[in-house]
């Protein structure tokens, strides 16, 4: 179903604009149901909705219905911050407005554009006023896609889609390659797989999923095994795999049971290169190397899990560290869309893999900390990195494998 579809895999389209434009109104009438709550009074939609549908031929896509960026007050100002945040996840922006076009909406255009995301200008309630022809103009001169719709009697909504379909990125991709380019048809990765907490009976998690899926996508075979079979399930095999896989928390004994000559990374490192930046990244261990005992380090998340007695983010990358550096480090954790305005106070940033999310909000993130002069880097290549095998971790990665050998390289010389 494509309900199912993960909102990280789906083409996100923001819908941005004041209060009581009719914004709500237009998801309703689009999606073909009450999703979110219309009413006369402003300010009616506190915080971003979302909807999952499928937009054909565009494939799956989700919506975000945002809060008014004119709200007032103090409970207005953290909606906005809320909407703010959804601009760092939006494939595709919808400007809706009831005619009104000024200082606030050129700001909604100018926020868009500068982070190379395609928009649409929807004049709604055109039943009650045209459009400005002088407005039209100008968007027009700007080559920007405009609509008129009557949200709430569903007249223009088609030609709505229509601008949706057209306007969305040309070369929209939901992730860079996953796995499947490192393996190839007909060959052979295995992915060592633990079943602990994190993955209730019954089911794997995201991660692992999507890796089988993309596998098979690319005609590669995949072989799935518990860290304790994975000497013996190698061992049965007539010839060796292309690639191991591992859930970064084993690292350590997969890296032990794996014949060297076979290539190895985890899970996580292939996240950092599908919905991030595998370079940057990698640069970004390296100052695991400079960290000293009372250092500040944010651990980031992106999904909203209920924390485990063994949870990697908050227990063992802080263990590991600790012992890493030989001192006590001072870890500060945020979930799924938080993350601090300041981050001035962090030595470093560590984020997951971000499987949840679509690959903008990732890379929106990933340049605040390079706006900000810290550096960040990954789950996976964190525990690599402490763990003594960065190097073999990057092997499958020879672009990122030479940078950090070049980096290394210059780093040591006199």
């Amino acid at each position: 179903m494509t309900q199912d579809t993960p909102k990280g895999l789906r083409l996100q389209i923001g819908l941005f604009g004041r209060r009581n434009v009719g914004k709500s109104s237009l998801l309703n009438a689009v999606t073909r149901q009450d999703v979110s709550i219309v009413s006369e009074q402003a300010g009616t939609t506190t915080d971003p909705v979302e909807k999952p549908m499928e937009l054909l031929p565009l494939g799956p896509v989700l919506f975000i219905d945002t809060a008014g960026l004119d709200d007032a007050g103090t409970l207005g100002e953290l909606r906005m911050q809320e909407t703010r945040s959804a601009f760092d996840r939006t494939d595709l922006g919808v400007i809706v407005t009831d005619g009104a076009w000024g200082a606030f909406e050129k700001g909604i255009v100018a926020e868009l554009q500068s982070r190379q995301c395609p928009l649409v200008v929807v004049f709604n309630k055109a039943d009650l006023a045209p459009p400005p022809a002088e407005v039209l103009g100008a968007l027009g001169a700007q080559q920007l896609p405009t609509v008129s719709t009557v949200a709430s009697t569903g007249e223009g909504v088609a030609g709505f889609r229509q601008a949706l379909l057209a306007n969305a990125p040309a070369d929209f991709v939901n992730n860079a390659p996953l796995v499947g380019d490192l393996v190839g048809p007909g060959e052979l990765a295995v992915l060592v797989v633990p079943i602990d907490k994190e993955a209730p009976k019954g089911r794997l998690i995201l991660p692992q999923v999507q890796a089988i899926r993309d596998l098979l996508d690319t005609d590669a075979y995949c072989l799935v095994v518990k860290e304790r079979e994975l000497r013996d399930a190698l061992d049965r095999l007539k010839r060796p795999p292309k690639l191991v896989v591992t859930d970064s928390q084993a690292f350590l004994k997969v890296a032990a049971d794996t014949p060297r000559e076979i290539l190895l990374t985890s899970f996580s490192i292939l996240f950092s290169r599908a919905k991030g930046d595998l370079l940057l990244q990698t640069q970004g261990a390296l100052a695991l190397d400079t960290l000293q005992p009372g250092d500040n380090l944010l651990v980031a998340e992106a999904c909203t899990h209920h924390p485990i007695g063994e949870d990697i983010g908050r227990v063992k990358i802080p263990r590991w560290l600790t012992q890493y550096v030989g001192g006590k480090l001072n870890f500060s954790t945020v979930q799924g869309h938080d993350f601090p305005e300041d981050l001035s106070p962090y030595k470093l940033v560590i984020h997951c893999g971000a499987c949840m999310w679509n690959r903008r909000e990732m890379l929106s993130r990933l340049l605040r900390c390079q706006a900000a002069g810290v550096p960040v880097t990954n789950y996976g290549l964190t525990i690599a990195y402490s763990l003594g095998i960065f190097e073999r971790a990057l092997e499958p990665f020879p672009a990122a494998l030479e940078a950090y050998r070049s980096r290394v390289t210059r780093t040591a010389a006199p």
